[in-house]
């Protein structure tokens, strides 16, 4: 190696692994296009490249030190962005009248979920929701109505909102769930008309101003998060999206671990 090649190649060695980025041929060559050798020449482009492939042929392990801490830095500003959203939405996420809360409403640790009556990962999720409901009396789960499968699920949807009205939310929203069929208007006045309700009421309630209000809002606040599908919980500002099989064992760790450190966000 010259004694060219070999300041090169240090220096090199230094901008690599300080910089997080996979376009580390063009870092180097426009942030020092004239690299200087003792004698007091300059290297091309072409002999920037050749040092910096053999040096990163040579030391692999750079390259996944490289992608770990962009890693590192995505999810930082991700963190940042999602803590920035919950704080600024707050109000609506876990204290909104237009939603039906279950479990303890003074409870001390908030878990939102978004959801589809439509989604069979909502569906599969349903019984570790109720299950942490059970088992946990400080805990309060804000359901959040996201009807994003077309019709037949907006009108699942407007059926649940519409039955918090006459006090049978919950039931409603388990039976759209459990019972068999595809969740839609024809089930939601079938469930209706087991639970008792009155069902005339419930189709002109289906309409009003309230029920779509509740259902702007969860569009809005899913907008606003970013979110990409549904289920979604929100465990403070904690998240679990989908419905991993340890759904309820998540679910109990992050409620634990809002209930010992609290939240970054306002929650």
């Amino acid at each position: 190696m010259t004694s060219k090649t070999g300041l090169a190649t240090a220096l090199v060695a230094a901008i690599v692994a300080a910089v997080v980025s996979a376009a580390t041929v063009l870092v180097v060559w426009r942030g020092a296009p004239g690299i200087v050798d003792a004698a007091g020449g300059s290297m091309n482009k072409k002999q920037v490249e050749d040092i910096v492939h053999d040096y990163l042929t040579k030391n692999p392990e750079i390259l996944v030190a490289m992608t770990t801490e962009l890693d590192r830095r995505q999810q930082e500003v991700q963190d940042a962005e999602q803590n920035k959203a919950i704080s600024d939405n707050a109000d609506a996420l876990f204290r909104s009248a237009k939603s039906y809360t279950a479990g303890n409403p003074d409870g001390d640790v908030t878990v939102v979920e978004f959801f589809d009556y439509n989604c069979s990962y909502c569906r599969r999720a349903l019984p570790d929701v109720v299950k942490l409901v059970d088992n946990d009396d400080k805990v309060r789960v804000v359901l959040k109505e996201l009807p994003i499968f077309g019709e037949d699920s907006e009108d699942a949807a407007k059926g649940a909102l519409a039955a918090k009205l006459q006090g049978k939310y919950f039931e409603m929203h388990q039976q759209l769930f459990s019972a068999p069929g595809k969740a839609n208007k024809e089930k939601v006045l079938r469930i209706a008309n087991e639970l008792g309700l009155d069902v005339p009421q419930l189709e002109k309630d289906m309409e009003s101003k309230e029920v779509q209000e509740a259902l702007e809002e969860a569009h809005n606040l899913a907008r606003e998060l970013g979110l990409q599908g549904t289920p979604l919980y929100l465990i403070g500002d904690r998240t679990i999206p989908g419905a991993p099989d340890d759904l309820y064992d998540q679910l109990v760790e992050n409620v634990a671990s809002v209930r010992k450190d609290g939240c970054k966000a306002d929650c």
